[in-house]
């Protein structure tokens, strides 16, 4: 049986005051909010599908940003190869109007001075630094210059001459993800760009006998391949040419040892794991504490060269007045050069073609989550407002009722 006190009224009053209170500031901070959902226990399933939803929109908007910026580098990239692509025809014309015997051998310097600068001018465009202050042709070395120009004098030429075009190799490329474990790779290296002729690399060491001595890996174009102690020459051949490496490997019959050479016109790039020393022991490449400088064996024989030797053998060749070789080899390596550079603005495009229609699908289905994600645990804001404004008015009402109710006390008769 419920006693009744004197303070009751007081008590009961207050208490229901307190849950019109707890329920006006809970619509307030759901109408704050745009979410009928306060807590989990408003209504737990709806909350589950919720956070899916905001998970799955958080990795959208960053694929959206991903693609934003791979579309903007790779029109960079384009704008540069172009460029390149333009030079060297202007070389290219040169080299056939160098070699139809009409000019006088005053005139072939002349066009050597002009190539000279052309090719400073590919130099710099193989250097370029994109948007972000990166190097567009570094890979992951994305502050390393990818080539060095070296000057000196040539026979015939002038003083200050570019003798020779270093690379200082790139790394790998950089990849963005743009959809769910869905990457497009960012990078076109200076290795592979601005090359001309497929290399090939033959040791001098007779590897008949070799065998791995211990567990260990070594990295070919940057992908990693794996040997197991006892792996033979031939095994070792094998795994290179399984591997998705754009590299052959076979055994020289001459030399006994390994050769390499490239399916495509790019510099070939070989590190051993710091565990190993595989392609040290092959012959191939030598230990190297500058990681940007060449690393070949001094004895292995490497050929094919980039664009810029093409360029400065057909120069060499304007200054020395060689029509013939102008003609023939000088001709033949720009057009290497032009031809590599074709596939690669190609490879660029198709790139670029592929996130844009990432783009698109990703701009059409954000809209779609957004709207899964209202009807979960959106808020109908003229109905909340409606709610709101209700029991604003309901809890005046209370105040108004309990002041009426609650009699006056002492304390009253004292202010």
């Amino acid at each position: 049986m419920r006693r009744v006190a004197t303070d009751m009224p007081n008590n009961d009053i207050q208490y229901y005051l307190r849950r019109q209170e707890e329920a006006l500031s809970n619509q307030q901070a759901r109408i704050a909010g745009n979410s009928r959902i306060k807590e989990l226990r408003d209504d737990p399933l709806a909350a589950s599908h919720a956070v899916r939803y905001e998970s799955y929109l958080a990795r959208l908007e960053r694929y959206e940003k991903n693609t934003f910026f791979a579309r903007d580098h790779y029109n960079e990239v384009d704008v540069y190869l172009r460029q390149t692509n333009d030079v060297l025809q202007r070389i290219r014309e040169l080299a056939v109007a160098g070699s139809n015997g009409t000019y006088a051998p005053e005139d072939l310097k002349y066009m050597a001075v002009e190539i000279n600068e052309l090719l400073k001018e590919i130099v710099a465009a193989s250097n370029a630094l994109g948007p972000d202050t990166k190097q567009l042709f570094a890979g992951e070395k994305a502050f390393t210059e990818p080539f060095r120009l070296v000057e000196g004098t040539v026979q015939g030429g002038g003083e200050s001459m570019v003798v020779r075009v270093e690379y200082r190799g790139a790394g790998p490329a950089r990849d963005t993800e743009i959809s769910e474990s869905t990457y497009a790779s960012l990078d076109i290296g200076g290795g592979e760009a601005f090359w001309a002729e497929k290399m090939q690399i033959f040791s001098a060491l007779d590897a008949t006998n070799y065998r791995v001595p211990a567990e260990g890996a070594f990295y070919v174009d940057g992908e990693e391949i794996a040997v197991s102690p006892g792996d033979t020459l031939h095994a070792i051949v094998a795994k290179i040419n399984e591997s998705a490496a754009p590299v052959k490997a076979y055994v020289d019959p001459e030399t006994k040892g390994i050769a390499l050479e490239g399916t495509s016109a790019h510099l070939i790039r070989l590190e051993d794991r710091r565990d190993s020393r595989v392609l040290q022991d092959l012959g191939l490449i030598v230990p190297n504490n500058d990681p940007a400088a060449p690393n070949w064996h001094p004895e292995a024989r490497v050929a094919g060269g980039s664009a810029f030797d093409m360029i400065i053998r057909l120069r060499d060749a304007l200054y020395r007045g060689d029509q013939d070789f102008a003609g023939s080899q000088g001709i033949g390596g720009i057009d290497l050069a032009l031809n590599n550079l074709a596939g690669r603005i190609a490879d660029i495009g198709s790139r670029q073609e592929r996130v844009e229609m990432t783009w698109r699908r990703i701009n059409g289905e954000i809209p779609a989550v957004t709207a899964a994600l209202s009807r979960e645990a959106g808020l109908d804001l003229a109905a909340a407002a409606t709610d709101l404004s209700m029991m604003d008015f309901t809890h005046r009402a209370a105040l108004q009722t309990a002041a009426r109710i609650i009699p006056p006390t002492l304390l009253d008769f004292l202010r």
